[in-house]
């Protein structure tokens, strides 16, 4: 009977261990911690200003290093082409031209953001550096669900980059958050290499065996190299400093990816690079020193066009994205044609964060960020906020612009033109039909008058 009846326990602790240890597996899969998420932006960068993304000469070690743990695409596009509405279609996956109100002065008039939605599905969400989403400098903890507000400009220490004092605070945020179990988003939003590129003399330093070779860029980066003479002799100087500028921010950069590690964050944490648009042209201005405008030397990686234009140089920006585990190691996506508008739905989906489909303009790309080549079916528009602003519109890799001085569409196919060099509407007249509907139809939807920072109404023209 003993032997029975041991046998028999046995047995039935054996199947409690099962039962147990089916429970414990099952509560680790449901409580598995939700991930982190950094969005490090750069201001005025333009698509071809990191080695990674080509550039002959810049140094950006860190940055490589963190398209070479990730994904890097080819493909991606601002919703804007200057600050302030770059940034609105990001935070609120919605096109910034139907805002009325200007961002920068007026806000987002109400509409969901992701980090309210973050905050509201249990993030702690901070910002810190750059603002131009609102006209309050100082705004309340809370604007925008955000727990953490701290806004910076340029670093006043000389002997710095002028990035360091953001992400030295960013770093203390990483230290603070890695004590709590609450997951966190935090925008890392810099000034470089916006206006004026003065960088301390130990980043050009690091460059001061170049020598610039204009035949190693493209027609349009060579006309800027031009203007930049105009204004100083010394283009070697000028070129080196903008080198510079760049090169303090990658090592930034690398400090915040080294505390990471420190802190044994990074398998959890999504850690995306980007730029809001293109680079900013080499034009003077009233009150502006000509020396520092001869700096303003970012490249378009051989696109046309930059900062205020909505040729590919202006609005194709550079977008890494970094999530070991889940997002493809070294990873080049040349195929998938993606915007900012889709930071808010993909962000969605992966931090399992309910949101309505149908309130936003963006797609839920994440399956394409975790390795997916796909495009989603959609257009992709284009337009300042002004009533009497050109639309140009994108379908896969047709492109139609409405030149206004011409007063005619044009059309390019950027696989075979990435340049934007050869107007092809005549040869595709169906293609281009489809487009200036498409625009046309988008453009009605869009406000007929803006309200910028004064309260004064911009109406659109009676054409």
């Amino acid at each position: 009977m003993n032997s029975i009846y041991k046998y028999k326990l046995n047995i039935l602790l054996g199947i409690l261990c099962l039962i147990l240890s089916q429970k414990a597996s099952s509560k680790a899969l449901n409580t598995e911690q939700p991930p982190n998420v950094i969005f490090i932006f750069a201001d005025d960068l333009g698509y071809g200003d990191l080695g990674t993304y080509g550039h002959p000469y810049m140094k950006t070690p860190n940055i490589d290093r963190l398209a070479s743990e990730g994904t890097k695409f080819t493909r991606f596009y601002a919703t804007g082409v200057t600050c302030s509405p770059s940034r609105t279609g990001f935070l609120t996956s919605k096109h910034p031209a139907s805002f009325q109100k200007y961002m920068a002065f007026h806000g987002f008039s109400g509409r969901t953001t992701i980090t309210e939605l973050l905050h509201n599905n249990g993030y702690y969400v901070g910002h810190i550096g750059k603002w131009h989403i609102s006209g309050n400098e100082n705004p309340p903890i809370g604007t925008y669900g955000m727990d953490y507000i701290k806004i910076m400009g340029n670093a006043e220490d000389d002997d710095i980059g002028r990035d360091d004092d953001i992400f030295t605070e960013a770093e203390k945020f990483l230290e603070k958050r890695s004590k709590s179990d609450q997951p966190f988003y935090l925008n890392v939003w810099g000034h470089i290499s916006h206006y004026a590129v003065d960088p301390s003399d130990q980043f050009p330093k690091e460059f001061e065996d170049v020598k610039l070779d204009a035949s190693r860029f493209d027609k349009y980066y060579q006309k800027k190299l031009k203007k930049s003479i105009e204004l100083n002799q010394d283009i070697d100087q000028s070129f080196r400093n903008y080198l510079g500028d760049v090169y303090s921010l990658d090592l930034a950069v690398g400090r915040l990816l080294k505390k990471l590690d420190e802190l044994g964050l990074a398998d959890n944490t999504i850690v995306v690079f980007s730029s809001d648009q293109g680079p900013a042209p080499v034009r003077m201005k009233p009150k502006k020193d000509p020396k520092l405008v001869a700096n303003m030397l970012g490249w378009a990686g051989g696109l046309r066009g930059g900062k205020h234009e909505q040729f590919e140089g202006g609005v194709r920006i550079p977008f890494i994205i970094r999530y070991p585990n889940h997002v493809p190691e070294g990873k080049v996506n040349t195929t998938s044609v993606l915007s900012g508008l889709d930071w808010l739905p993909s962000l969605c989906a992966i931090t399992k964060t309910p949101y309505s489909v149908n309130k936003f303009e963006g797609k839920d790309v994440s399956k394409v960020w975790f390795g997916e080549e796909s495009n989603p079916e959609r257009y992709l528009y284009w337009k300042t906020n002004s009533p009497n602003g050109s639309v140009s519109v994108l379908k896969n890799n047709w492109k139609l612009h409405y030149i206004k001085k011409e007063q005619k569409y044009v059309l390019y196919d950027l696989e075979k033109d990435k340049g934007e060099t050869k107007d092809i509407s005549l040869q595709h007249p169906e293609i281009t039909k489809e487009l200036i509907d498409k625009a046309k139809q988008w453009n009605s939807t869009l406000p007929t008058s803006y309200i910028k920072g004064e309260g004064k109404k911009n109406k659109r023209k009676s054409k």
